[in-house]
């Protein structure tokens, strides 16, 4: 194994003798140096793990040398050596990016400590990360088998995603391909479960999550007030590990109050389920109170174009007397106007955001190289959509929303899952397009592979004609027709999609959060 190699850059190096020995019987090499331009000039020539620096030097200072230091290689870790414990400058060197401070007289110890906690850290992490996740596993497989209801569903659901996002950070992807395998799993069993207990959800009297009609009667209705203006952000298209990887840029300016998870209901798409959300209806209720608005999936046309309008109807059947907007966001343009104006939505009791980026990205995953080689699996889809939320207009408007003192509720109407296995159906020339569920009449398709609802009225979804059924696909699968089906699986396998029965696409966040 190659020594980490040490600069050491003190004006009094010779008295650091016993020091630099000390680290070379533990195996480190030590180069010394007396000046801070003779470091820089020994950088331009050699690389090195870390640079012990003092602080207090003649000539140039250990905090110019730093910052002249960061300038040619922001990424190596700097230890700041100083006499001084006068707050200016630990928030000068702080400032620059520093790895660690030592006061001196320093002892041999407390650099081996700083030499452990900088450059074994990666490594020290991904051992305990490891070990963790190694007993976590059998727990979690443990849980799986007895998990039966929706609330346990939603709790191991959230540990399969902490331990996804600890183990993405880490060396081992043999522990993460055993993650991935146990996600399968998962998706296996929650299928079943949807399978035997979807259509109860609907009975009075049941044990049912919050579902997506539900959802603002029973979770955002009781956030609202005259008293502080509130900003519902529905970004569609949004899973759990999702929000996630950007809710730490939000905690920047919002604290969380609190946080929990729903249903969305199936199809897991959104004329359905978003509808639902601003209608306070399921799709069936829609069509008959609504049939003006109400667009079923063989009819041209936006499936979405009327949530403002379902929305001012529901405000009106539970009798609010607020003062709300909603907008939504679709492209660049209008985000960026909508965050230009943000200030003249103060007086508003609630501000409805419905921002389709992440549905915008999953779609053209399937239609741009580009976005395929950009999100070729969940990690880089979460990357991705955490880049993109901190340089958007959206970020802007939630800034914004936390000086003016809104209240903020951030949610989705459903997820998305990476599809990997084709399954083959069969339908006449009426029958939806979608990859992850299919309406129509005599479909004949995989049974293991789908939930099939035979009598859509029973779980409040429309009928297009009297045989009319509905199949969502389990887990990871996708429907393929039989002709030119190579072609069709190439193009579609693993790329995001939406409509079927998946943790991913149907347990999905809920936070309320206040300003700091």
């Amino acid at each position: 194994m190659n020594k980490i190699k040490i600069l050491w850059v003190d004006d009094e190096i010779d008295l650091l003798k016993p020091h630099i020995l000390f680290l070379e019987k533990k195996n480190y090499n030590v180069t010394k140096c007396l000046s801070g331009t003779e470091a820089l000039e020994i950088l331009d020539e050699e690389n090195f793990d870390i640079v012990f620096l003092d602080e207090n030097m003649p000539g140039l200072s250990g905090i110019e040398t730093l910052t002249e230091l960061k300038e040619k290689n922001d990424s190596l870790p700097v230890v700041m050596i100083t006499k001084s414990e006068e707050e200016y400058i630990m928030e000068e060197a702080i400032g620059s990016k520093i790895a660690d401070y030592l006061i001196k007289p320093v002892n041999p110890n407390q650099i081996l400590l700083s030499l452990k906690k900088n450059l074994d850290h990666s490594r020290l992490i991904s051992e305990k990360t490891t070990s963790n996740y190694q007993q976590e596993f059998r727990k979690i497989a443990m849980d799986m088998a007895m998990v039966n209801s929706h609330e346990e569903w939603s709790e191991l659901y959230q540990r399969l995603v902490y331990w996804e996002l600890q183990l993405e950070n880490i060396e081992d992807s043999g522990m993460f391909e055993i993650l991935e395998s146990q996600k399968v799993e998962a998706n296996a069993q929650f299928c079943k479960f949807i399978d035997k207990n979807y259509p109860n959800w609907f009975e009075d009297n049941t044990d049912a999550p919050i579902l997506s009609h539900q959802l603002f009667k029973e979770k955002i209705i009781p956030e609202l007030s005259k008293e502080q203006p509130t900003l519902l952000v529905v970004i569609d298209n949004l899973r759990y590990d999702q929000w996630k990887s950007f809710e730490p840029i939000v905690n920047n300016y919002y604290k969380k109050e609190h946080e929990s998870s729903f249903y969305s209901i199936l199809p897991t798409a959104t004329q359905y389920a978003r509808n639902a959300i601003f209608s306070g209806l399921m799709p069936s209720e829609m069509e008959k109170q609504y049939p003006e608005y109400w667009l079923n999936d063989t009819d041209e046309g936006g499936k979405n174009m009327y949530e403002n309008e379902f929305l001012t109807a529901q405000l009106k059947r539970y009798k609010l007397d607020i003062k709300h907007e909603y907008y939504k966001i679709t492209n660049e343009r209008s985000g960026k106007t909508l965050a230009a104006n943000f200030r003249g939505l103060r007086n508003n009791d609630l501000t409805v955001v419905v921002y389709n980026f992440v549905d915008m990205l999953s779609h053209s995953k399937t239609e741009m190289e580009v976005i395929k080689e950009l999100a070729s699996n969940d990690k880089s889809y979460r990357s991705l959509t955490q880049s993109w939320f901190k340089n958007s207009p959206l970020l802007e408007m939630i800034q914004q929303a936390q000086q003016l003192g809104f209240k903020l509720i951030i949610t989705t109407d459903h997820g998305t899952i990476n599809v990997k296995n084709p399954s083959k159906v069969i339908g006449d020339k009426n029958t939806s397009l979608n990859l992850r569920y299919k309406t129509g009449k005599s479909l004949t398709y995989e049974n293991k592979e789908v939930l099939a609802a035979t009598h859509p009225k029973t779980i409040h979804l429309p009928s297009i004609n009297m045989s009319s059924s509905f199949i969502f696909a389990k887990g990871d699968y996708f429907f393929a027709y039989p002709n030119n089906y190579n072609h069709y699986v190439g193009y579609y396998r693993n790329t995001y999609q939406h409509g079927g029965v998946s943790l991913e696409e149907m347990i999905i966040p809920f936070a309320v959060l206040n300003p700091r």
